[in-house]
């Protein structure tokens, strides 16, 4: 299982390489766009920015999958916006956007859930991991 300290770790190389190549590399992994993800803490008040992956980009619309790498607790930047739905992100290095985030119920998780892992069976790896029910966040422009 990754570590918190391994997933800081892995987020800072991965901005790093982001910066310095001028969004040549890292923009996409795995054939998904990567986004900058920025949530504010709900206990520090203070933004936090995370690296991940958009298995799903339509338009106005992103889904994020909160599998944090099938580690068995949701990651932190998922309380974070159930306490703040609020964020702002960056798709592929591209202009930062205000969104508002929301957390699928199980039926409508479950659906896109078939269509996610149908794209990127990795994700059907990290539930396997798992005892939890990875989340899924879509992320639709902020009025």
């Amino acid at each position: 299982m990754v570590t918190d300290r391994q997933l800081r770790t892995i987020n800072v190389i991965h901005r790093g390489v982001m910066t310095l190549s001028r969004g040549t590399l890292g923009t996409v992994f795995k054939g998904m766009p990567t986004i900058a993800l920025t949530t504010i803490g709900r206990r520090s008040g203070r933004s936090h920015t995370v690296i991940l992956t958009a298995p799903i980009l339509d338009g106005d619309m992103i889904v994020i999958v909160a599998s944090r790498g099938g580690a068995p607790t949701d990651p932190a930047w998922l309380h974070n916006l159930r306490a703040n739905p609020a964020v702002e992100v960056s798709v592929k290095r591209g202009p930062v956007r205000p969104m508002i985030a929301r957390e699928l119920p199980p039926e409508e998780r479950d659906e896109l859930w078939r269509e996610i892992v149908a794209f990127q069976p990795g994700y059907a790896d990290y539930q396997s991991m798992t005892t939890r029910t990875i989340p899924i966040v879509v992320l639709t422009a902020a009025a």
